[in-house]
């Protein structure tokens, strides 16, 4: 088949949440205050780790580059989806579609590697906490984030690009809030296995190995903390990782039943909830998360609300 005949499809209708236009309102409005509170909640992440000299340590130092990552993650999505809500076509151009499909897989994969970055940082505090300051070093800090932003972003490109050069000679409807790989495939009017089967192999590889790594870490770092021998040492422990094992559990949790498991049996709607936990919900919760369970953050992020209310009163 001759592409350019075939090649026909110039944008993508996304379907989104179907209903009636007071249901698109409430939908909007819903939408909106949660991607203003996630802005909100991970920038005070952000300034309070900037701000306060307390919080100048790997871990925080970690913490605000995750918040950094969670603000651009939860971008790659709902800003497009507010504005598919108002609209009446629902439209979204070719390129719009492939560009979001490349930010939303590259800043997922990210936010992987960050979270074993993260569980790498927390084993060495606990299991081996002489060292720690002498192996977690701001030079290391900085190269191991570098590292997760470039394979982020480094991975898919060739993927995504071989995807859009597909024929789509079809509909150009897709019954989802945002361009993802079943949709898209779904769609082409050329079956493409080996495509198909190099992105979920690449997938499934960083979802395994992050898991993996972020397994063993807190295996080892159980069997450490159960042999501290006071309680309250051994409570101090599982409260700086307890946070993290949280966000773990609900952003692996539902990103493999979506990539690792085969969706053609899982409902259109589920599909559409699943990714909305972890990729809007996820941003959201991670502040309260990380801020609730942690007296230094939240020590941190009251002086930042009271120089606030300071400068305000000025």
């Amino acid at each position: 088949m001759n592409r350019s005949a075939a090649h026909v499809v110039t944008e993508f209708v996304l379907l989104g949440f179907p209903g009636s236009w007071k249901i698109q309102i409430f939908l909007f409005v819903l939408f909106l205050v949660v991607y203003v509170l996630t802005l909100l909640g991970n920038g005070a992440i952000i300034c309070a780790v900037r701000c306060d000299s307390r919080l100048h340590t790997p871990m925080y130092f970690l913490l605000g580059n995750f918040a950094f990552l969670e603000i651009w993650y939860v971008s790659s999505t709902v800003p497009n989806i507010l504005a598919n809500v108002l609209s009446k076509t629902k439209a979204i151009s070719f390129a719009g579609c492939f560009l979001q499909f490349y930010f939303f897989f590259s800043l997922g994969t990210t936010e992987c590697l960050f979270l074993a970055v993260m569980a790498y940082d927390r084993y060495l505090a606990i299991c081996r906490p002489l060292h720690y300051p002498a192996i977690m070093t701001r030079r290391l800090c900085g190269i191991l984030v570098s590292s997760c932003w470039l394979i982020g972003f480094l991975g898919y490109p060739i993927p995504i690009f071989s995807i859009s050069q597909l024929p789509f000679c079809g509909s150009n409807i897709i019954d989802h809030f945002l361009c993802d790989m079943d949709p898209l495939m779904a769609l082409s009017c050329a079956p493409a296995p080996t495509t198909e089967f190099i992105f979920y192999a690449q997938s499934s590889l960083v979802l395994f190995c992050t898991v993996a790594y972020i397994l063993r870490s807190y295996i080892l770092l159980l069997r450490a903390v159960f042999q501290v021998p006071s309680a309250a040492g051994r409570l101090k422990a599982f409260s700086t990782c307890g946070s993290h094992l949280v966000v773990v559990s609900l952003f692996y949790g539902t990103v493999m039943v979506m990539y690792v498991s085969p969706t053609y049996g899982i409902p259109t709607l589920m599909q559409k909830i699943l990714t909305l936990v972890y990729s809007v919900m996820t941003p959201l919760f991670n502040p309260l998360i990380y801020s609730l369970r942690n007296k230094d953050m939240k020590l941190a992020l009251r002086n930042v609300l009271s120089g606030m209310r300071i400068v305000k009163n000025i």
